[in-house]
């Protein structure tokens, strides 16, 4: 097992908070999966923040892959889930699977957390 890419990323809730306001179920569906909106309405009080780490999330895999969410990528080709023992997991489609495959990532190992104002996210993609 070989350590192939490592991303980090840092997300203002605040800013998030605002795309909602101004672009509303536009931004939500743009950037998220529909599981990943059920799981942030799940948690209203705390949707914001779990919308914001999702971001984060996301942010670090595109870094990992090297691409942002440029060249055929989606935001919603990077899916971020919730196992049940409350562990995060991340589900590519799309292109982001493609440059995944491409580069030999076989497995993601990646963390969050969040507080009210700010979520970050580590990303480390692993290759055999």
């Amino acid at each position: 097992m070989r350590i192939i890419g490592h991303g980090i990323d840092l997300v203002d809730s605040a800013r998030v908070r605002q795309m909602l306001e101004e672009h509303g179920r536009r931004f939500l569906d743009r950037c998220y999966t529909a599981a990943e909106q059920a799981y942030a309405d799940r948690n209203n009080p705390r949707r914001v923040e779990h919308l914001a780490g999702r971001f984060a999330a996301k942010e670090a895999v595109f870094k990992v892959l090297g691409t942002g969410w440029s060249g055929g990528i989606h935001w919603t080709d990077v899916e971020v889930l919730r196992e049940p023992s409350g562990q995060p997991s991340v589900l590519l489609h799309g292109e982001a699977a493609r440059k995944a495959e491409q580069l030999g990532i076989s497995e993601w190992w990646i963390s969050l957390s969040h507080i009210q104002t700010h979520s970050v996210a580590s990303a480390i993609g692993v290759g055999r």
